[in-house]
């Protein structure tokens, strides 16, 4: 099959975890998950051809068939002699060879060989697909115990800067600054300032991010975008099995409108009158597994663990792409951002969308409160030791009135600081960190590691 090269080369931190998977004696077959075009593919090549004497890659969207290589039975001996049968070019290289079975989602009985190669031990497998949904559940139940399982998004603000030029070095002196609570001036901070909000326009996906940087400009941008979003939606149709592919539709379609609301608690009631959360559930947790939206759910009360405190009927839903979320608002809304114009009720949601993309990306899990009818609500929370850290986004630079009750009140016991981000740049006032919107990234080993004074 012949492929198509990436204009630029963008460099991945999922290939830092290819490479320590590769490198344990007891990998398994390894089934990578994500959203369509995150760039999962051109990863797992770049990979296997720097790291493998031999590289057979399947697709099983594009090169239907190669469903019969299973005809013989789910051993890995018979699957490889009927690969050979179809493509006599394929080496098999004991000890070298990966072999890349691609878009499973149309073809998930291969996973039934998943057990016989990692018995046999003598080639590797990677697995992938994009929007697999339920197929991905499928696919584990019947490889179960023989298959390990990664999730890949779309380019982190890192990756964008990496691409951009900047060195590892450069950012962990940035960093450095960070963590130690030293302003990092106007003229580096606008300058990032101006370089994050290029990433969050463009987002991640990364044939835009690769337009953006050969030509230098947003041409096209919004057209490749666009593309991507009608995508989802076809893939949403063809594959939402056991469900409603148009409910799914009108939820992932109604999270713009939502996000723009002062409340930005996901509410059925604007998707369909007396919807009920029973039919609807199904479908914001396909979105979720399909890698296209993040969940953020309501914290019943600030304290530790995090995790026995949440309810999943209350929830936020964020685009996990920033850039896709906005090529999803109307025109003018879309010049708005790309012109840094005020985009009024939309600022705090878009930037919401941001942290919330940044904090997934870290290996965060996102969680949010809301006091009953009380003005009190903070964005997402994040812990440090025995310490919860709420984090609260500010579009611009005001007060952080909610914040200032989770740290002087007695009620909230394991609340003593917190983190607010801004359009400005570093300080530290009365248990309050802040910091400005492009150090999102550095969110979650922020909390861990700094040590603001008392």
């Amino acid at each position: 099959m012949k492929r198509k090269k990436p204009a630029v080369f963008l460099k991945r931190k999922f290939e830092s975890f290819l490479e320590a998977w590769k490198a344990n004696p007891d990998r398994l077959p390894l089934i990578v998950k994500g959203a369509r075009q995150v760039g999962k593919t051109e990863s797992i090549r770049h990979f296997a051809e720097s790291r493998y004497a031999s590289f057979v890659e399947i697709n099983f969207a594009l090169q239907p068939e190669y469903k019969v290589i299973i005809r013989d039975g789910y051993s890995a001996e018979n699957i490889i002699r009927n690969i050979s049968l179809i493509e006599p070019n394929f080496r098999f290289v004991e000890g070298g060879t990966l072999i890349f079975f691609d878009e499973i989602q149309e073809f998930p009985e291969i996973a039934t060989s998943f057990k016989s190669f990692a018995q046999l031990g003598k080639y590797d497998v990677i697995s992938s697909g994009s929007l697999l949904g339920i197929q991905l559940k499928r696919i584990e139940s019947i490889s179960v115990g023989y298959q390990e399982t990664a999730v890949m998004g779309s380019i982190d603000f890192e990756e964008f800067l990496w691409a951009r030029g900047y060195s590892q070095e450069q950012l962990d002196e940035l960093y450095g600054r960070l963590v130690a609570g030293q302003a990092f001036g106007e003229a580096a901070n606008e300058a990032m300032d101006k370089l994050f909000l290029d990433y969050s326009t463009l987002g991640g996906m990364p044939e835009v991010d690769e337009s953006y940087f050969v030509k230098g400009t947003f041409e096209g941008v919004p057209a490749i975008q666009r593309r991507i979003v009608s995508d989802y939606r076809s893939d949403i149709r063809k594959y939402a099995e056991g469900l409603d592919p148009l409910r799914i539709v009108n939820v992932f379609e109604s999270i713009p409108a939502q996000l723009a609301k002062t409340n930005k608690k996901f509410r059925l009631s604007l998707v369909e009158k007396k919807a009920r959360y029973k039919d609807y559930w199904g479908c914001v947790e396909w979105l979720n597994d399909a890698g296209i939206v993040n969940v953020c759910k309501a914290m019943e009360f600030p304290e530790l663990p995090v995790a026995a405190h949440l309810d999943s009927a209350c929830y936020k839903l964020y685009m996990a792409d920033s850039g896709l979320l906005v090529s999803m608002l109307d025109e003018e809304s879309q010049e708005d951002v790309r012109m840094r114009r005020d985009l009024g009720t939309w600022k705090g949601g878009l930037f919401e969308n941001i942290v919330a993309e940044a904090l997934v990306k870290s290996g965060a899990t996102l969680a949010y409160y809301k006091k009953g009818n009380s003005t009190l609500e903070m964005d997402f929370f994040l812990r440090s030791g025995d310490r919860l850290v709420p984090v609260e986004v500010k579009a611009g630079n005001t007060k952080a009135k909610s914040m200032r009750v989770l740290i002087d009140s007695p009620h909230y016991k394991d609340i003593s600081w917190g983190i607010k981000l801004v359009k400005g740049d570093v300080g530290f006032s009365n248990g309050v960190l802040t910091i400005p919107h492009w150090c999102a990234f550095f969110l979650r080993r922020l909390a861990k590691e700094a040590k603001p004074p008392a």
